[in-house]
């Protein structure tokens, strides 16, 4: 067994979340001098050339890489071997994010409670935890700063078995045109497909941490995300929604095994500001 006292997790979780606000994932930046390439709308390439501006303007001054550095989600595979002393799972993971987002002086954005106290907590926690299980005797912890915008276009269905596959691509579809421009394309689309009601939507979020330019390990699913990656980038919504070919930058989809009545489909929007990193405890 290891033993893992509560500092032991706090700091690089804290560190964490300080890097992904300050730094654009490396893949992203890749992908967007890409798109860079591929854009052929006057008003993409300037957009998309203020994104890659922006990036190396919050690198040099530490400063958010956007305003709204979001509810932190965590998703941790945690090491069945590993012990925690002193504080629960939850507890250490709202520390980290509570000394993160007070000392890099990023915007707290948490209420106390969506409908009757909806007073700031001041500390952006309490943070979103997956906890999965896992052998072994490490912890790997996954971040991601989800902010308001792409979150509130994200959207989930329950459709039918009949809905295979043409119905989820409608459903894609239908989800980026109401998004348009309030979601700040070029997006990262996780989908998730199957499962139950209640962990679809966690599906698609995960499916988020996938880096860009990796693939589905099964062939069906890669086919699919590049059928989806294909239409979605023909709906002509482009940079930032002012027009243009680079609508999204990855699709990725993530699948469960479901009842066989039931087909749940989420669609998790990432906006151009893809904050995300992981650390190995």
């Amino acid at each position: 067994m290891r033993t893992l006292y509560s500092r032991d997790i706090i700091d690089p979780v804290k560190q964490l979340c300080i890097r992904c606000n300050f730094r654009l994932d490396p893949q992203t930046v890749k992908f967007l001098k890409r798109a860079k390439l591929l854009e052929k709308s006057e008003l993409g390439l300037y957009v998309l050339g203020e994104i890659l501006d922006n990036k190396d303007i919050a690198a040099e001054k530490e400063m958010p890489l956007c305003q709204d550095t979001g509810v932190a989600v965590f998703f941790v595979r945690w090491g069945q071997e590993c012990v925690l002393k002193g504080a629960s799972v939850q507890q250490v993971f709202d520390q980290a994010v509570r000394e993160a987002y007070k000392e890099a002086y990023l915007r707290k954005s948490m209420l106390k409670d969506p409908l009757f106290d909806r007073n700031n907590t001041k500390d952006n926690t309490p943070a979103v935890v997956h906890l999965e299980l896992v052998p072994g005797n490490k912890v790997e912890v996954s971040y991601l700063a989800k902010g308001a915008g792409a979150d509130n276009s994200s959207q989930l269905a329950m459709l039918t078995p009949a809905d295979v596959p043409e119905g989820i691509k409608e459903f894609v579809l239908k989800v980026c045109r109401e998004a348009g421009a309030s979601s700040c394309p070029p997006w990262i689309l996780g989908i998730g497909v199957g499962g139950t009601f209640d962990s679809v939507a966690a599906l698609a979020k995960k499916a988020l941490l996938r880096d860009l330019g990796s693939k589905h390990k099964q062939k069906p699913y890669q086919k699919l995300e590049k059928e989806f990656f294909t239409a979605v980038n023909k709906l002509g919504i482009g940079p930032q929604g002012l027009g243009g070919r680079i609508t999204a930058l990855g699709v990725f989809i993530e699948s469960a095994p479901c009842h066989a009545a039931s087909l749940p489909v989420a669609v998790n929007i990432q906006c151009h500001s893809n904050r995300k990193g992981v650390v190995i405890i």
